[in-house]
């Protein structure tokens, strides 16, 4: 039996009332949020504790989020809305669907996966491009009780092993070939490799088959979408509690081993149908498109469940801000679809900006159905959110969060009510984010002082309870550093209004247009070439990716390889293990690095050289003359934006 909703709309509230309420009865604040969806069995316990002492929220609640996202707005009479936009100027294709559509999609689809074994509790690796097939498999895998773990299209073979052997996956769900820009990408070949890397060795895989390129299918192993769903009777929704886990996200740690963050599915639904009015402003009905993909935490939220959660149409677009065609490809896609918010990591507007610097392309579409520009994934520099404001003529919204939390830390909460903006910040706290910022005793630290970002327990819902298989990497990652806390990696202030401002990561991961990558996978890459004795590789500030990865190596002694040859064979060594997404292009051989008397490589300091900061030596240093050799090395390879002092 379907718990009915209570629809109190949206009612516009004060921003300091609601956090007020989130932070001193939070379960309260909660409680109410939750009434506002159709559970199988409302929970009576809003916040408990499980067998780690881990705080998780609607333990005893039952539901199932695919049902939340779409039958339910069956049920309620609007089937004939539209759903789903597909837009793929990469192939031509367009579609739409309504959610009757979709949701028939989506029941026949869990059929197929019900009649492969898939059942509640299961995991399935979903390795898809931006077609919708890729929305449609993570729903139906959820409304199965079975829980999916997307991998980014475009990672390597070795990465995807590494997800498969973690997440033991019972199926692996993927498409004939990706598509980027004007270039197909086979992912078969990538699948099969990656399957003969793993040690675990899933049951079978199904292929969606893109004209572009089909695959040659294996038999016994390897099943046919299409014919599949052709033959395929609809599933039902499977009920589960509101603690059992909905997905696992793989995001780089600073060892080269992922971590799997896990969702839950009650305190996930609940956070992102709270956030779609609250932070974006968002009514049923509206158009909403997250311009990311399906492998990243902005897919999940913002792509997939968001939107749909709330009743609103979500866009797929498979295509870039640039090149397909041009400069107005994001301005075509809002005055096509009259799309109301638009979320894009600013990497994307920085492409676009370099494109077409006048805004010129911006003035041929009519841009009156967009109220909000949404910004997160990365710093936003503040010429990107002055030229963004000029050109558009439309808000901005900067806004921070995590893959660990799901959903926004802190932001300008348009729902609740607009404060004025102060460019580098992310503005307030979320309601229900505690956050603080740390000194190294773990003491709060007074106005514009910068520390550890860390966040007071509990968490709010949607937060990781636990990395998948490995909790005590979990505790040791984000809670142990400072007890009754979650430790954020990063660093930062927030000033005497209560604005949060985020300076970056205290640790060794690194942001490459707004996707988070570990430097130390990419040293143990490097590293492992013949010629390779010891490595460094640090992120330098980067004009229009925000970061970017470069190596300092030190060659075995006899080594016999010139600078050039050496950084031609580590690209391809990355390139092949992690993927193009690193965009690791530049390696340098160094006489020697900077270490600490113990050893350790003073990456900070190099860093802070690379990006033209001032630094100082520290007494601990081994050899004070490696640094001058590290920043003349840096400097004749014009790698230094601005004369360190």
């Amino acid at each position: 039996m379907v718990v009915a909703v209570k629809d109190n709309g949206d009612i516009a509230m004060s921003y300091a009332k609601e956090y007020q309420q989130s932070i001193q009865n939070p379960e309260a604040f909660w409680r109410e949020k939750a009434r506002q969806l159709p559970w199988f069995t409302a929970p009576a316990t809003i916040l408990s504790n499980d067998e780690h002492g881990i705080e998780r929220w609607f333990a005893d609640g039952e539901m199932n989020t695919s049902y939340m996202a779409l039958d339910h707005h069956v049920e309620q009479g609007h089937g004939e809305r539209i759903a789903l936009i597909y837009d793929s100027p990469v192939s031509g294709a367009k579609r739409q669907y309504t959610y009757v559509q979709l949701r028939d999609e989506v029941a026949k689809f869990a059929g197929v996966l019900a009649g492969k074994g898939i059942g509640k509790g299961d995991r399935v690796v979903i390795y898809m491009p931006m077609i919708p097939e890729a929305a449609i498999a993570m729903l139906a895998v959820a409304r199965l009780g079975a829980i999916h773990s997307v991998v980014f299209g475009g990672f390597a073979a070795p990465e995807l092993a590494v997800r498969i052997d973690d997440a033991t996956p019972k199926l692996v769900i993927s498409a004939s070939c990706g598509i980027e820009v004007n270039r197909v990408i086979p992912y078969k070949p990538l699948l099969d490799k990656a399957l003969e890397e793993a040690s675990h060795k899933p049951k079978g895989c199904i292929i969606i088959q893109r004209a572009q390129c089909p695959a040659e299918l294996e038999a016994g192993r390897d099943h046919d979408y299409q014919t599949l769903m052709n033959n395929a009777l609809p599933a039902k929704p499977v009920s589960v509690k509101g603690t059992d886990p909905l997905y696992i996200l793989y995001t780089s740690g600073t060892t080269g081993k992922p971590k799997g963050v896990v969702r839950d599915n009650g305190g996930h639904a609940v956070a992102l149908h709270y956030s779609m009015h609250a932070i974006y402003g968002m009514q049923s009905g509206e158009v909403f498109w997250a311009a990311s993909d399906v492998g990243w935490v902005v897919g999940h939220s913002y792509i997939v469940y968001g939107p749909l959660l709330k009743g609103c149409t979500t866009v797929m677009y498979e295509g870039k801000p640039i090149m397909t065609p041009d400069a107005g490809a994001f301005w075509r896609m809002v005055e096509e679809y009259k799309i109301n918010a638009l979320f894009a990591a600013p990497t994307a507007f920085r492409a676009i900006k370099k494109n077409d610097p006048e805004g010129a392309l911006i003035k041929a579409y009519d841009l009156s159905s967009l109220r909000t520009i949404f910004m997160a994934g990365e710093r936003l520099d503040p010429p990107t959110y002055e030229w963004t404001c000029e050109k558009t003529h439309k808000p901005v919204v900067d806004h921070w969060w995590q893959t660990e939390t799901g959903w926004a830390i802190c932001a300008n909460p348009v729902g609740l009510e607009t404060f004025k903006v102060k460019p580098g910040s992310s503005t307030k706290p979320t309601p229900g984010f505690n956050v603080q910022i740390l000194g190294d005793e773990g003491l709060p630290l007074g106005a514009n002082v910068q520390g550890a970002i860390a966040i007071k327990l509990p968490m709010p819902p949607s937060c990781l309870p636990t990395v998948w298989g490995n909790h005590e990497r979990f505790v040791d990652g984000y809670l142990r550093q400072y007890p009754g806390y979650y430790t954020s990696g990063d660093g930062g202030y927030i000033d005497e209004d209560g604005y949060l401002f985020v300076m970056g990561r205290t640790d060794d991961v690194i942001n490459v247009a707004g996707h988070r990558l570990s430097t130390g996978e990419m040293e143990e890459i490097v590293a492992g070439h013949p010629s390779v004795a010891e490595c460094c590789v640090i992120g330098v500030q980067d004009e229009l990716k925000g970061q970017l990865p470069i190596g300092l190596v030190l060659l075995k002694d006899g080594a016999k390889i010139d600078q050039q040859q050496l950084q031609t064979e580590l690209v391809q060594r990355v390139r092949s293990e992690i993927g193009p997404i690193a965009c690791f292009q530049t390696a340098l051989i160094a006489q020697r690095l900077p270490k600490t008397r113990s050893g350790k490589i003073l990456r900070k300091l190099l860093r802070q050289i690379a990006d033209g900061q001032s630094y100082s030596i520290p007494s601990t240093i081994d050899d004070p003359d490696s640094i001058n050799e590290i920043a003349e090395l840096l400097r004749t390879n014009g790698l230094i934006q601005a004369q360190a002092s």
